[in-house]
């Protein structure tokens, strides 16, 4: 990859900055596991994840559909994470040894019925795929570019099967019932010991034939017979899926040695190709925050100018007019505004969240939550989420007390439950529709406890101590005294309408990060490994910069205008990046998704209507304390006579 030290932009500073944080998104696994080793002959235990699929976003588990199972199906122990992204780790009825080469297993034998041939359908039909884990790597599906024959891309699981014309029939369903599985390892040359470095399988869909009666112990097949060295290469002879068919199912297992080491074996899953668009995000980003930057250069010099040269005396006529703009309004600017009680609810969820994504872009750039710690990022999020009520009670009873208010109990209550409210109420219709379509995916009873618990168990309690440590505090002192009767507000030029100004001011934010976007929802929606914390730590400090800026300019042209009504809509300002982020959400689902199901597109807009909801908390937060600070700095530093 590029250096990015030979970018032109880069300062030697900034350059110290984006080498760590890249070099920290290039480290892929999770600091602290340790690898194991396999001595040859040792079983390596396969298992089972969710189906998926893209069309439908609806995860089943894998033995929702009639594969052969074994004697005894064990769940594995999912985190939090895990349980909430659908995940169900169970078993698998394949043998794989250590470096042990076994060819044309039979898993099993099945006769399908009416309701198994239905099922299956359904499942090819939605492009379902069959996702596995091998120490803790997923299987994968290596398929070849078109312009690259050398480098493949791997796509996660395989196909439960396709559906297409065979020999001049007519569309027909077919099922990949044979596996060829390929284990790559890393082998120690002085204590002969192996490392899985890498997991792929080759789905072929054959139809077995065999001589005499069906039995699972003798019969020998003749499509695929380790003895006769007769072993399945294609799909030539494809196993339909019809009521009625028998379908026999079977496995190859071939091992691999591999120059890849442990440390080093996701960089195949994870190879970015398009570090040049994200490149060019950050760059776009930059010439954003340049501009904005120049504009509060700009503002906050001719301030200092304007006042240093009133009190010099050699200030023009025209100056004087200028100035008389946000001057005039200092007896008012500080007035509390109307519903401040919301506003300091909203102001403190928005310190929570921002709170919760530094420290978990902290943790993800360390390498902490990479691709293989499975359920890792959503787990953080919850946990850093709750811990930081305590940052939240104490921000909005900051803000309440400093407005003179007294009952500092009911915004520590309102602050702790508002937000998450909304948020619940959306997630349980939601998980009340997956609950419906019998997925994986619906949040058991035991995990809604734990996350009930967690809000009111911890969350809650924390809102409080922060609530009651801030109130304690002195309140903060207005630089300039606040009239006793409100001054009349001018009429304003059109484009200082509030909804016009509040719309502009939500574009440049948005468009610091709408490149980003896009590969962040193809990480979800997709089911495409999201890993470059290090980018994306990049854009969330120019998002921070961007909102500051671009509020602290429409705020300062708001009180040259003698309007100075700025609490809410410094909030509302760049807070209305969400609704870009809304409209974006709302573009992808139809240019690059394919749900088709009412079911999927609801899933779908509920949790984008959550994601959007949060970042307008988010930069809303940010937008406010940016022009919080700007009016007490220039207000505090000018003499009012």
């Amino acid at each position: 990859m590029e250096s990015p030290g030979s970018r032109p932009f880069l300062t030697p500073t900034f350059f110290t900055i984006i080498l760590v944080l890249i070099s920290g998104a290039y480290s892929f696994y999770l600091p602290g596991v340790a690898p194991e080793d396999f001595k040859q002959g040792d079983e390596l235990k396969v298992k089972v994840n969710k189906l998926t699929s893209t069309k439908t976003q609806l995860p089943y588990t894998y033995y929702s559909l009639p594969f052969c199972r074994p004697e005894k199906i064990v769940d594995s122990t999912e985190n939090l994470g895990e349980v909430l992204r659908g995940d169900r780790i169970e078993n698998a009825p394949f043998v794989f040894k250590m470096r042990e080469t076994r060819m044309c297993n039979i898993v099993g034998r099945l006769v399908l019925d009416a309701k198994s041939t239905k099922e299956f359908k359904e499942k090819i039909n939605d492009e379902y795929r069959v996702n596995m884990i091998l120490d803790n790597l997923p299987l994968v599906f290596p398929a070849r570019r078109l312009d690259q024959e050398s480098t493949p891309i791997y796509q996660l699981g395989y196909p439960v099967g396709v559906k297409g014309q065979y020999a001049g029939k007519d569309e027909r369903y077919y099922i990949y019932n044979h596996l060829s599985f390929t284990v790559k390892y890393h082998r120690d040359l002085q204590t002969d010991t192996a490392r899985i470095v890498g997991f792929e399988v080759r789905p072929f869909s054959v139809k077995h034939e065999y001589e005499g009666k069906w039995n699972e112990k003798n019969t020998r097949l003749s499509t695929c017979d380790p003895h006769t060295k007769q072993t399945v290469v294609n799909s030539n002879s494809p196993q339909e899926v019809e009521d009625g068919k028998e379908i026999i199912f079977t496995y190859d297992v071939d091992f691999k040695e591999s120059d890849v080491k442990w440390a080093s074996r996701w960089d195949a899953y994870l190879l970015m190709n398009d570090d040049q668009i994200h490149w060019f995000s950050i760059v776009n980003s930059l010439m954003i925050v340049l501009f904005l930057s120049g504009m509060v250069a700009m503002i906050m010099l001719r301030t200092l100018y304007r006042d240093i040269s009133k009190y010099n005396e050699l200030e023009t006529q025209e100056e004087a007019q200028e100035e008389t703009g946000w001057k005039l309004v200092h007896g008012d600017v500080f007035r509390p505004p109307q519903n401040s009680d919301l506003l300091c609810v909203y102001v403190g969820t928005g310190v929570q969240f921002f709170g919760m994504i530094l420290v978990t872009m902290i943790f993800a750039v360390l390498g902490f939550l990479s691709p293989s710690n499975r359920g890792g990022l959503m787990t953080a999020l919850l946990l850093l989420w709750v811990f930081m009520g305590l940052f939240a009670g104490y921000s909005a009873a900051r803000i309440y007390k400093m407005f003179k208010g007294t009952v500092w109990k009911r915004i520590a209550f309102r602050t702790a439950v508002m937000f998450p409210a909304i948020v619940s109420s959306i997630f349980f219709v939601l998980n009340a529709l997956i609950w419906g379509q019998k997925s994986s995916g619906a949040v058991p009873f035991g995990t809604m406890f734990a996350l009930i618990f967690l809000w009111f168990g911890i969350s809650v309690p924390l809102v409080f101590v922060g609530s009651y440590v801030g109130f304690k505090k002195p309140a903060m002192e207005d630089p300039v005294k606040t009239n006793k009767i409100p001054r009349q507000i001018p009429e304003q030029a059109w484009y200082m309408n509030p909804i016009f100004s509040i719309l502009i001011g939500g574009i440049l934010p948005f468009g610091a990060v709408f490149i980003e976007l896009f590969f962040i929802l193809t990480s979800i929606w997709l089911n495409q490994f999201y890993y470059i914390f290090g980018f994306l730590f990049l854009v969330f400090v120019i998002l921070i910069i961007t909102c500051a800026e671009i509020t602290i300019v429409l705020c300062y042209f708001q009180l040259c205008s003698e309007d100075y009504l700025w609490w809410w809509r410094s909030y509302l300002t760049s807070g209305s990046s969400a609704l870009y982020f809304f409209l974006y959400a709302t573009f992808y689902f139809f240019t690059k998704l394919e749900i088709t199901k009412l079911v999927s597109g609801l899933l779908y807009f509920g949790y984008m209507l959550i994601a959007s909801y949060a970042f307008f908390v988010l930069t809303g937060t940010i937008g406010f304390y940016a022009c919080f600070w700007f009016t007490r700095l220039i207000y505090s530093s000018v003499k009012i006579d």
